[in-house]
This record gives C-alpha cells, structure tokens and sequence, in this order.
C-alpha cells in the first residue's frame, strides 16, 4: 500500500480544522444561550456531534467539487494523489464510523451516502458499505444486503487506481457479497450471498452470479418471440 504523504495529511488536518470550527462554532451560535436544563451537557453534546457531521458532509462535498475523484491509475505526487488519499483520510477518520456501523437505521445511511456523494436511484437502500460513493452508481429499486461490501478502488502492492462500479435497477447483492472496482451489473440481475465479483466483470441484465470468485449460475430469462406479440 502506497504511504500516504505528509502534504495530503496536512490539507485534510486543515480540512479537519475547518469543519470542528464550523460545527463547534454552529453550536455555540444556535445553543450556547438556550437554557438546557439539567441534561445540557448532554444535548450540547449531541448537537456538537451532528452539526460537525454536517459539517463534514459539506467540506467534503467541496473537496471534491475542487479536486474530483477521477477515474484511472493514480500517478504518485500528482493532483490526482492528493485528491484520492485525503478522500481515503475522511473515510477512515470520519465516515467508516457511520458507513459500517449497524446502530443507524437503513432509510437514513441512504441519505449519508447521497450527501457523500453516491448516486443512488429511488427505492434503492444499502444494508452493506459503500466504500467509495463518490464511484458508486446505483439505479432504482436495488437492494444490498447485510454486510455486503462494494468498494471503486484497486490497491495491488504500490499500484492504486480508481473505477467507478455501476450497478442497474432493480439488481439484488446479497448478504456478505463482495463488488470490487469497475463492475458492471445490468437491470434485474442477482449477486448471491457472500460471492465475490472480481474487478472489470460484467453482470449482464438478469443474470444470477454465485460463488467465489463469482460466475454465471443462471443466464438471464429467454422471451419468446410470441410473448412478444
């Protein structure tokens, strides 16, 4: 795995700074004079913690609006670096924590990936973790099950790149499943529990895939040319 260098450190450190300013700040501004009661260390507490989530949401929005993920092999100590590794600084720093864990109900880590910059049709929930949604493509009415995982990255030794995955309507991932960088999944297709889908495949529309690493079980559905008419 390539180091992170210490000048991507120091623009997300600064980042950082940026966003605890704003939320604290936010805080202070829109509670500081409110008489709380009894529990007001805890509700100065918890706002503090939202309002620097949202923060968050929104210094790093324009984070990328400046400095885009772009997809491809990342050269070392180019602007593309900078822009992947402080990215790769906020996932684990700030959003593995909301991304991974199991205590925020479905319909509202829906609106976390939508604010972090995932493209997410309607009716489509994630039980599982997007790990790049600035990559991650969805269509309408799909579904990923517990603990699925799908992630736009490539790591080989050295060697990082980055593919956006792109996934159709109503596609099925189920539990545990593995999605790696630049797949491909077509309208009404199935990915069975815990297979994993390698890197560049292509799932075509209403295929079902299983397995280790996945294949093809079952092709799509043939439509006679009378049930046409």
């Amino acid at each position: 795995m390539r180091a992170i260098k210490p000048l991507q450190i120091a623009v997300f450190l600064g980042l950082l700074a940026l966003i605890l300013a704003l939320g604290l700040g936010a805080t202070a501004l829109l509670l500081g004079g409110v008489p709380l009661g009894d529990f007001r260390g805890v509700t100065l507490l918890l706002a503090a913690v939202l309002l620097t989530y949202l923060a968050a949401f929104a210094v790093y929005r324009c984070f990328l609006f400046i400095m885009p993920l772009r997809e491809g092999e990342v050269a070392e100590n180019s602007r593309h670096e900078l822009a992947a590794n402080v990215n790769i600084l906020f996932y684990l720093l700030l959003f593995n924590s909301l991304i991974r864990t199991h205590f925020i109900p479905v319909p509202i880590v829906r609106l976390i990936y939508l604010a972090l910059g995932a493209e997410l049709g309607a009716n489509t929930y994630s039980a599982g973790a997007l790990l790049d949604p600035p990559l991650t493509r969805i269509g309408s009415n799909t579904i990923i099950g517990h603990d699925a995982v799908i992630f736009a990255h490539v790591i080989e030794g050295n060697r990082l790149e980055l593919k956006a995955v792109v996934v159709g309507d109503t596609v099925t991932i189920g539990a545990k499943a593995v999605v790696m960088a630049g797949v491909r999944i077509g309208d009404n297709a199935i990915v069975s529990a815990g297979a994993v889908v390698t890197k560049d495949t292509h799932i075509g529309a209403g295929e079902v895939w299983g397995g280790i690493p996945a294949r093809k079980i079952k092709a799509a559905p043939t439509v006679k040319v009378s049930e046409l008419n």
